[in-house]
Formats: C-alpha cells, structure tokens, sequence
C-alpha cells in the first residue's frame, strides 16, 4: 500500500499577536499537495499573517508550520524558489514594463518560464512594452500572476488574483488557475470573490477573529447553511399578507417561520423553516399565490450559496469589511514587499 503524500502545508496551533492584540488564536489546517486551497474572512481575521507566516515573512509567537515538508524561517532559502507569491500589490517599480519585469525575475531561476511565453499565456503581449505605472488594475493583476509563475512553483499563493479585472479578464484568468491546479499545482488563494471560490476551491477555510469557524468543501459549507425557500412575485405584498403567509403553508415551516422582505422589487423569503424545505411546502405555497391572483416569477430553495453562509459564518465583521476596515494591525514596516528569489 502506497502511503499517502505529506501535506503541502501543515499549519498547527498558530499563534500570533501585535501589541497585546492577539491577531491568530490557534490556527490548525492542513493542504494537500496539487490541491487548491480558499482561506477567507473579513479584513482583519488573520489571513495576511498566517500567510506571512507561511512564506516564513513573519514568525509565529506558537505554534507549528511546515511547507513543502520544510520550516519557513529555518529554511527559507530552499524554500522560496519553490514559491510562487501573487501580492494584491505588485511592488514593481513603475517605470518598469512587464517585458522588463519578467526577463528580470527569469534571472533569479536555475529554470525558468519563458517570459513572453508568460506575457501571451496572461494575455500581456500587447501591453508587454507598456510602463507599469501606465497598465490598467486588471493588467497589473495579470503581471503579477506571470510573475508568481515564472520559477515553476510547486505552491503558488494568490492574493486577489481577479481583483480590478473585467469579467472577460476574470473568466481567462479562473481558467488559467484552474489549469495550473489541473497540472498538480498547489494553490493556496485569498479573495474575496466567492465566485471564484465556489468554481475553483476543492476545500475552503473561513477565518474570523483569528480562529477557523467553518472548514471543507464548498458543497460542506453551503450544506450545513440555514435551510430557504426564497421567491419572486407578481406584485408586492401587504403586511397582511407578509404575517398571515407562514399560518397557511401547514406545519411543515414550523412555529418560528416570517416571511420577510429579502432585496429589491418584489423578492421574499421564507425564514424559520422546521427542516429542508419539501414537495408539500412549495405546492402550499403556490396555492396560496393563487388564491391571490399572485404569480411566482422566481423560486429558489435548498442550501445557502456560499456567500450567503459565508455572511452567516464571519457574522457583523462584515459591516467592517465593507466599510474598508484596515487589516492586521501589523507594524508599517512588517508591510510584505515582493522579493525575488535565488
């Protein structure tokens, strides 16, 4: 019997804290070589520092890690030309173009991508001899994926990588990621783009306050989501209707259940559901609407999609994270900068 690889990342009990404001209370988790792995949660919860940790940028004050079998900090040299970092930001010198850029990090490899390979292969030809300063948010974004590439990692780790990209650049760059993970990369991906988590991740961690609250597949997480029935109608109700609906759809929506107005236009949804919402339930519902001379125009029911979970899970941070709350409260200088590698 074949035994089974050792994990690409082992991360045990990390601990870590900034003037006495403790940032990572105790993070287990574990990656699987040629897995791509989603770490989520709003600004602040502790992503940046544990993967800063992980590069071996910043030491923990507890606790464990091991990447590609090696410690971070005691064998970083080894350790970093098997890396590929994309950063939110590139630090690359603004006067420098992406041909320029990448010829440049080709020289820190024994072996190399070809660097306009790389410029075609993110769709950089056109802009190859364009200043980096002069490059839009989405040509900037796709650099920085070329450069994480071009020492052939064995582990890349993605920070944003669609962010400020239009959805046609989005999609192209999902099926680049998706093909490197295809190959037997390891990926390690921070965003808050849920879409991609949802197509792209084989397991997903979410992160807030520093502790993992929820870890697993996507299908996992959105599964053990708060069961809804949510629906679009003809017209909008009236309070009337809004209380009285939940006493006629029987038993099955349980005691607690409200209908409750859920977005724009005329959407609702049926909250307080007993159990997983059922054949019964739904014909209730559309006998109901009839009776009223009401046409259902939507209907969604099941599982929360991920970001719907995901709200549940990181809970107020949210309001903080959609206000630009700042990150860990890590030193200006601790800032990571992008570093070439022997």
């Amino acid at each position: 019997m074949t035994a089974p690889a050792a994990a690409a990342i082992s991360a045990k009990e990390l601990r870590k804290a900034y003037g006495g404001r403790q940032v990572l209370a105790g993070v287990s988790f574990e990656v699987a070589p040629g897995e791509l792995f989603a770490l989520l949660g709003p600004n602040g919860a502790g992503k940046t520092t544990t993967v800063e940790i992980l590069e071996g940028y910043r030491r923990a004050d507890a606790g464990s890690v091991a990447v590609l079998g090696l410690d971070p900090i005691r064998d970083g040299r080894r350790l970093r030309p098997r890396i590929g970092l994309m950063l939110q930001e590139g630090g690359v010198d603004p006067r420098t173009t992406p041909r320029e850029a990448l010829r440049l990090y080709a020289r820190f490899y024994r072996d190399p991508e070809d660097p306009d390979r790389l410029l075609e292969l993110v769709d950089l030809g056109r802009a190859a001899s364009t200043r980096y300063r002069r490059l839009s948010g989405g040509e900037k974004q796709r650099l920085g994926l070329a450069l994480a590439l071009i020492g052939r990692p064995e582990l890349l780790v993605l920070d944003e990588p669609t962010a400020g990209m239009d959805p046609a650049a989005k999609q192209a760059t999902r099926e680049r990621i998706a093909a490197l993970r295809g190959a037997g990369t390891t990926i390690l991906l921070t965003t808050h783009e849920l879409g991609d988590v949802e197509l792209l991740a084989d397991r997903v961690a979410v992160l807030d306050r520093g502790r993992i609250v929820a870890a697993g597949t996507p299908a996992e997480l959105t599964g053990a989501g708060t069961p809804r029935v949510r629906f679009r109608l003809s017209t909008r109700l009236d309070d009337v209707d809004l209380a009285s609906l939940p006493a006629a759809l029987g038993p099955a929506v349980g005691d607690g259940a409200a209908v409750v107005a859920a977005g724009a236009g005329n959407h609702y949804e049926l909250t307080g559901l007993a159990g997983a919402p059922g054949p019964g339930l739904i014909a209730a519902l559309a006998a109901w609407c009839a009776t009223r001379g009401l046409l259902i125009t939507e209907l969604r029911l099941g599982a929360a999609s991920l970001e719907e979970r995901y709200l549940e899970l990181v809970g107020v941070d949210v309001v903080a994270e959609a206000e630009g709350a700042p990150q860990e409260a890590v030193p200006e200088t601790g800032r990571r900068r992008r570093r070439a590698v022997r």
